[in-house]
């Protein structure tokens, strides 16, 4: 199922992605800076959610988040609520 996840404080507006077996699936940024958003979802893609959530919380970039920390609070938000 692709999941839809609502940024804040990022140029990115939103993050699809799926999940299956505790792995992305695949991961789509809409809006952002095309170079970048498209590198961390291709990096993204085929990882656990553990390590991407490891991996990613916490990058800053500006508003005291960044398009990987919103993709990692968005799997975070995920994983809390066992899905």
């Amino acid at each position: 199922m692709i999941r839809t996840f609502k940024t804040t404080g990022t140029c990115a507006r939103e993050i699809e992605y799926e999940i299956e077996n505790g792995t992305v699936k695949s991961c789509v940024f809409k809006g952002g800076c095309p170079g970048n958003t498209q590198g961390v979802a291709r990096l993204a893609e085929g990882r656990k959610v553990t390590e991407l959530i490891a991996l990613l919380k916490g990058i800053q970039c500006r508003n005291g988040t960044s398009c990987p920390d919103q993709l990692a609070r968005a799997l975070e938000e995920d994983r809390n609520h066992g899905i």
